[in-house]
Order: C-alpha cells, then sequence, then structure tokens
C-alpha cells in the first residue's frame, strides 16, 4: 500500500456528477442512476440547507453549502458500489456566488481543481421548467447554461450533454455513463 492508498482509500470509486441549470432534473436524474447501477447518490446539500433560510443565502451560506456539499460527498463514498452519483457538485456555489454578489469565495476557488469528478453529466434546459420555491431564475436559463458549459470547459471537464425527455433523457444518461465505464 502507498500513501496515495491511505490518503485516498477509496479512490477506486469512480465519481459522477450530474450538473445543469435549475429545473433540468438533476436530482431525479441521480436518483434514477444510482437505482439503475446499483450504487447510493449524493443529494444536492444547498437544496436542504436553503430550505431552513428565512432570508436570502448570504457570503457565509455560499460558504456552508460548499463545505456542506464535500462533507456530504465524503460521508457516502463508503456507501458506493463502484460509482458515486452525485446530485450537482460544489461548483454550484462558485456559478451562484459570482451570480450574485459578482465573486466567489476564496475556498471554492481554491478547491474546484483538487475535486475533479470522472464524469459530468450536464443536463440540457430541454424539459419545461417546473415551479419550485428554491429556483429564482426561469427567464435566465440560457444564460446560466452557457455558464455550467463555461465552468466544465475551464475545469478541462469530461462531460456530456444530456437531453431528451421521459425515457429517452434516462436512457441517454445510462449510455453515456456505460461508453464512459467502457474505456476506462
Amino acid at each position: 500500500m502507498n500513501k496515495s492508498d491511505i490518503e485516498h482509500p477509496n479512490s477506486e470509486i469512480i465519481k459522477i456528477a450530474v450538473v445543469g441549470p435549475e429545473s433540468t432534473g438533476k436530482s431525479t436524474m441521480s436518483a434514477f442512476l444510482a437505482r439503475h447501477f446499483n450504487t447510493v447518490w449524493v443529494p444536492e446539500y444547498a437544496r436542504s440547507y436553503c430550505e431552513k433560510l428565512t432570508a436570502a443565502p448570504t457570503w457565509q451560506d455560499e460558504i456552508n453549502m460548499f463545505t456542506g456539499q464535500l462533507a456530504l460527498e465524503e460521508e457516502f463514498v463508503p456507501q458506493a458500489n463502484k460509482l458515486l452519483i452525485c446530485d450537482t457538485t460544489f461548483i454550484t456555489v462558485k456559478i451562484w456566488s459570482d451570480h450574485v454578489f459578482g465573486e466567489s469565495p476564496r475556498e471554492v476557488l481554491d478547491e474546484l481543481p483538487k475535486h475533479p469528478y470522472d464524469l459530468y453529466l450536464l443536463l440540457n434546459i430541454d424539459l419545461p421548467w417546473e415551479e419550485d420555491p428554491l429556483r429564482d431564475f426561469p427567464h435566465m436559463r440560457e444564460h446560466f447554461m452557457a455558464v455550467w458549459y463555461q465552468e466544465l470547459d475551464a475545469l478541462k471537464a469530461n462531460y456530456v450533454l444530456i437531453s431528451g425527455t421521459g425515457d429517452d433523457r434516462y436512457d441517454n444518461a445510462v449510455a453515456a455513463v456505460n461508453t464512459f465505464l467502457n474505456r476506462k
């Protein structure tokens, strides 16, 4: 056993991030993929955090959501069956902070390149918008889709755009994951 095995005992876990703008079906897709691949999925920490807020998230709230998402992922790694499906990542904190505050917390920027995912499934905005008290920008879906492309490209991330509705969307996501796994 070498030092990196001790530092990262679950490095054999493949991390799949399901990302995209609001109302693209990330949570539903994450749950579906976890069932399909017989593993667990990490819920979006920010959702449960924001449900408890009584005002708009502050700068400190964004930092708390960042650290909470990382901790939640670490908590789920030992339960994963080769794949860990992540319902979004803390890149969302960067995107929201940039939009709302004009900049991102230094902690987030420093950690982004240190926490890569093996594959990102970028969910397209081809689903109809669904109202939700925690969703804010139905008129800015195209903008945030462009931002997601920029962020993933900046990270040199391995990502696949997932489009379609109904079973086609799920089939496309499964196919993307299977293609990735077959290349490993």
